[in-house]
């Protein structure tokens, strides 16, 4: 029977620390939380890593979270040879901050890409220092310069990130808010999270279950790194921190 994770992380991105009371440990010692702030990987975010804190004060090392038997499972993977908490026990909870704030800042500039290239997305991947964004997209007619010098503005002009929540009829009715060509979001619980940059959404809205900085200029200095041609009709845009390399 697959368990439910109250995710957080979906209101409150910036909670680093929180507690919470082990629901079950799974065949593979898998830890399954009644709330969480760790992330599962989803949506070419990978998730978080952390520790979990017992009564007596000693730790248990997350390696990874991940999806259960619905996205709504969350576990929580140890490393290697890490004791495990009985159900029921509460423990104090902890995620690597700095890697999850990069991560952060990361996925809303993929966002800011979808934006200044707004085709069918086929591919995405978040990480800390280097991720891509992959459109249905026959001839760029991009530089990475002329990319860069978009993305910049969009970071400067400092919008405000919010997410709001939309019903399944909604999404249907405005097709264009899903940018992914092969993705559809997850429907049939009533409610869509969506992802809105900008004043009520004005430079972009799209579905997505990510975490994400507050605003765009929190993103700090970014620049494509590399614009590849992956088949016949398939861009890969890189994105890099700092600035373009001379």
């Amino acid at each position: 029977m697959a368990h439910t994770t109250h995710a957080i992380f979906r209101d409150d991105a910036y909670l680093a620390e929180a507690e919470a009371a082990v629901v079950a440990v799974n065949e593979r010692g898998g830890i399954i939380l009644d709330r969480t702030i760790f992330y599962a990987t989803s949506g070419g975010q990978p998730g978080d890593t952390g520790f979990l804190t017992r009564a007596d004060g000693s730790r248990i090392a997350i390696a990874a979270t991940i999806t259960g038997e619905t996205k709504n499972e969350i576990i929580h993977v140890p490393a290697a040879g890490q004791p495990l908490p009985g159900p029921g026990e509460r423990l104090a909870l902890a995620i690597d901050w700095p890697r999850r704030h990069l991560l952060m800042r990361m996925h809303t500039a993929c966002h800011l890409l979808t934006v200044i290239c707004p085709f069918p997305i086929t591919g995405a991947s978040v990480a800390e220092d280097d991720s891509r964004v992959d459109f249905d997209l026959p001839d760029t007619g991009f530089t990475k310069e002329e990319v860069t010098a978009r993305l910049m503005e969009l970071v400067a002009a400092d919008h405000p990130v919010f997410t709001q929540l939309i019903s399944d009829d909604e999404l249907a009715a405005n097709p264009g808010l899903v940018k992914s060509k092969n993705v559809r979001p997850p429907t049939g619980n009533g409610q869509i999270r969506l992802v809105c940059i900008g004043d009520k959404g004005s430079v972009d809205s799209q579905p997505c279950g990510g975490t994400h900085v507050r605003s765009t200029g929190e993103v700090g200095e970014i620049h494509i790194g590399k614009i590849e041609k992956k088949g016949r009709e398939n861009r890969r845009f890189r994105i890099r921190f700092g600035p373009s390399p001379a």
